[in-house]
């Protein structure tokens, strides 16, 4: 016989889940004051946006608002705050921080909640590499506030005191499947699927007829480099191929891949950043492939927002970073499940 959890709301679950929810407010507190030391503005943004975002595999909640005469807008609740603060920056400011309630579609689990809270950060005229520093600091923060040495996920653990291993994509396909994944990238950032699913196969790894690229590139990643990294030390994985960075600059020494990170701690996905991409013209290209590819997957699109295009042809240049905070404090106080560092989560939908 299955029994169904108690709420979060009875007073015995939430007396099991009060340390970790205060804990989360120490960190948070720290880190707003981190950013404060360092003369970021905090922002906040609206969460109704006429776009929530333009990549094939994120999925998010609709919605509509209705006029005084009645007539019918689309909106869409945000994944990330991202283009409304790089309206902010096309604005003119320079460093900016913001702790927004996000919703993505389609994702509950241990580490996935249907609302929770980003960090983001941006940094006008400064490059990613400053924003690598910066999670170096902010994961020793959260430990230190926390009162742990060591950041744990499951039996994971992790130094914060370490500096984070930088590793890029390539070497990590290297290094943990042995596949050469820039010979599958021609110069001009084009990629052969061909080639990719010939050293898959050779390495053992699953290979499906139709697989694209990207499905082949998202299951080497997923299955072989992600469950090696953040062990011990915080890792730094950087350098993904272009076609996987629709809002990140190519680097300078190799238009194959792009100027964009994530950091893994314990296993887990901690934040994803980029050299901010400022090319209105390319990034208009790289988001209609974008919602081609969700439209051949799932049948659906997102429109474009015509004003953050815009606002690119002003924006400096500039770095910005995600960071899933919910994730962070789970790591800081050993948490199991997002759900117990989150005040009130939502309701479970039937099963």
């Amino acid at each position: 016989m299955n029994l169904k959890p108690s709420p979060w709301w009875t007073p015995d679950v939430h007396a099991d889940r009060r340390p970790f929810l205060l804990a989360r407010n120490r960190i948070q507190a720290a880190l707003r004051g981190w950013f404060a030391a360092r003369e970021f503005i905090e922002v906040d943004t609206a969460t109704l946006q006429v776009s929530p975002g333009n990549e094939a595999h994120l999925h998010a909640f609709a919605t509509t608002a209705i006029g005084h005469a009645g007539e019918k807008t689309p909106l869409y609740l945000h994944t990330s705050p991202e283009f409304a603060c790089k309206k902010l920056l096309a604005s003119g400011e320079r460093r900016i921080a913001c702790f927004a309630h996000v919703y993505r579609n389609r994702e509950r689990g241990p580490l996935h909640h249907p609302e929770f809270t980003m960090l983001e950060w941006y940094r006008a005229g400064e490059t990613y590499d400053v924003l690598m520093e910066d999670c170096g600091a902010l994961l020793k923060l959260a430990a230190k506030v926390a009162g742990v040495s060591h950041l744990t996920y499951r039996g994971a653990t992790c130094d914060p005191d370490l500096a984070p291993e930088r590793l890029t994509v390539a070497d990590a396909f290297r290094r943990h499947a042995g596949i050469d994944l820039l010979a599958t990238i021609d110069p001009d950032g084009a990629t052969d699927r061909q080639r990719l699913a010939a050293a898959m196969q050779a390495a053992g790894l699953r290979v499906a007829g139709d697989d694209t690229w990207a499905d082949l590139f998202s299951r080497v990643l997923v299955e072989k480099v992600e469950p090696e990294l953040g062990f011990g030390c915080a890792t730094i994985l950087c350098e993904y191929p272009i076609a996987e960075a629709a809002l990140a600059r190519p680097v300078p020494h190799d238009r194959r891949v792009a100027e964009r990170f994530e950091l893994y701690a314990c296993g887990v996905e901690l934040a994803n950043a980029f050299g901010e991409l400022t090319d209105a013209a390319e990034q208009r290209r790289r988001f209609e492939l974008e919602m081609a590819e969700k439209a051949r997957v799932y049948g659906e699109t997102y429109p474009l927002d015509e004003d953050f295009l815009a606002a690119l042809a002003i924006m400096p240049e500039a770095s910005g970073i995600a960071l899933g905070f919910d994730r962070l404090v789970m790591l800081a106080t050993g948490a199991r499940r997002i759900d117990q560092v989150i005040w009130a989560p939502v309701a479970e939908t039937a099963q």
